[in-house]
């Protein structure tokens, strides 16, 4: 076997093998968990590597290396030039095309690994423009948190901006990327980057907590009220059980404990109860309502909680293809 049969994450396994468990030790504290088990993984099921092989790994690690400092010193035809008078036209051209594909190195990196509350007192203050543009490149749950925790007033403005933003010139982005982190990201991709968008304040609105979502769409709903109802239409939120019908409903309940039904039921309306009551037996519709009266007053955190978890589960199964929501008064729902 060679080193170029290796695809990306076969390459980072060998070069962990080869520096040894105490430096590659030190390499993990600074990866996600997830990167970890899949290296991991990998590592536990690489076998014999010749020796070959680890040294063109090690070599080709090196010459990356040495491109990003170039690229960070003088940018990419800076690196370009010392490149190809290192290592020759062809390979330069190689290297560099790693970097700036198969590494696929995002703007704001250094916010996705920051902890959302550190994150939150780094950029509470900036515009809100700002803050929009940044939460559009992070994870859905990392910038839920941000928003959840952002001022009323501004999680709303927040929301619209990121929902009607579309592309942002890089010099805009390596700008704020300037004011955050005194540092412009080395490996900006120069074509205009398509971010934010509908879709991405959907993913954002289907992660936070129940009342920010609520919040944020009713501000939305004065504010633009077409807007708001361009979201909704792609987001499905606890009282649209009443969309599902009696299977896809079954299916779902399947899934959900008893006793997260219960606390939800206890701050549903009427309808919604009678939709989730509809589709269960007998007995445990009387030992639910039991429960719920037996539990008492609830607080409204709690409900939501477990609301939250019913869509979630709403969410996954969905997903997983095991059913099918029509959105926006499309086809019916197929389970």
């Amino acid at each position: 076997m060679r080193a170029s049969d290796l695809d990306g994450l076969q390459k980072a396994a060998v070069l962990l093998i080869a520096l040894g468990p105490e430096k590659s030790s030190m390499i993990f504290k600074h990866l996600r968990e997830d990167e970890i088990e899949q290296l991991t993984l990998e590592i536990a099921n690489t076998r014999s590597i010749s020796s070959q092989v680890k040294e063109d790994i090690l070599n080709e690690f090196y010459q990356i290396c040495l491109a990003q400092q170039y690229i960070a010193e003088g940018g990419i035809n800076y690196a370009k030039e010392l490149l190809e008078k290192a290592l020759g036209t062809e390979k330069a051209m190689e290297v560099i095309s790693k970097l700036t594909s198969s590494l696929q190195v995002r703007p704001f990196e250094f916010v996705r690994k920051t902890e959302p509350a550190q994150l939150l007192n780094f950029i509470q203050d900036e515009h809100p423009q700002t803050i929009a543009l940044i939460l559009s490149y992070l994870p859905a749950n990392q910038a839920a948190q941000v928003v959840s925790a952002l001022s009323l007033e501004k999680q709303a403005d927040v929301a619209k901006r990121i929902a009607k933003m579309d592309r942002t010139s890089p010099d805009v982005i390596k700008e704020v990327e300037h004011v955050l982190e005194r540092k412009l990201s080395s490996l900006v991709n120069q074509d205009y980057t398509i971010i934010g968008g509908v879709d991405a304040i959907v993913d954002i609105l289907n992660t936070v907590d129940r009342s920010t979502e609520k919040h944020i769409l009713e501000n939305l709903e004065i504010e633009d009220p077409e807007l708001a109802d361009e979201i909704r239409r792609k987001m499905f939120v606890f009282e649209d059980i009443l969309l599902l019908d009696d299977k896809t409903i079954q299916r779902v309940l399947r899934e959900v404990d008893n006793n997260d039904i219960a606390i939800a039921l206890k701050g549903a309306n009427e309808e919604v109860q009678n939709a989730i009551f509809n589709n269960m037996s007998k007995r445990l519709v009387v030992m639910t309502k039991e429960n719920m009266e037996f539990m008492g007053p609830v607080r409204l955190k709690d409900v939501e909680e477990a609301q939250q978890k019913i869509v979630s589960v709403i969410r996954r199964l969905e997903d997983a293809g095991e059913i099918v929501i029509a959105r926006g008064g499309g086809d019916e729902i197929v389970v």
